[in-house]
């Protein structure tokens, strides 16, 4: 049995054809015209250009310029105040879009942990919440002085 099922399952694998969502030419014709497969659904002809369809309202920002598009507002962009317990500032920080950080107006690396923005400047490290919804979460602690604060965003 085994002597019949081995050849014909290399057959079968052989053959076989792959199997693909859409064919080249439906793919090249999307992409000409500036349409998806959902807004052609919606009426866009994948027979017109891309400035025809962009006339009728139809238009894929994706296709138009891949490299263009903005990215996602990051939350811990902002100035920020790190503060002690008294109410002295300790620190001000300021993040960009990019999430580069400034801490007194010295560049520091910053690095993404666990759904926090985690930076270090001397023996203060700095950790913001990345989830707004979570209130008093944002916070300094000094390793050397073993004391902790909060930061807040102005």
């Amino acid at each position: 049995m085994n002597r019949l099922i081995l050849p014909a399952l290399a057959i079968l694998i052989a053959t076989q054809s792959p199997a693909y969502a859409i064919n080249e030419k439906y793919r090249q014709q999307l992409e000409q015209s500036g349409c998806t497969q959902v807004s052609e659904t919606q009426g866009c002809d994948i027979h017109k250009t891309k400035a025809e369809n962009a006339k009728a309202g139809f238009t894929n920002p994706a296709a138009d310029s891949p490299g263009a598009q903005t990215p996602a507002q990051t939350p811990y962009a902002g100035q920020w105040v790190a503060k002690s317990d008294a109410g002295a500032t300790v620190a001000t920080i300021r993040i960009d879009a990019k999430e580069q950080v400034w801490v007194n107006g010295k560049r520091v690396n910053a690095k993404r942990t666990d759904g926090t923005l985690q930076f270090r400047q001397g023996k203060l490290l700095f950790t913001i919440q990345g989830d707004r919804r979570l209130q008093n979460e944002d916070y300094w602690m000094d390793s050397a002085a073993g004391t902790k604060g909060p930061i807040q965003i102005e």
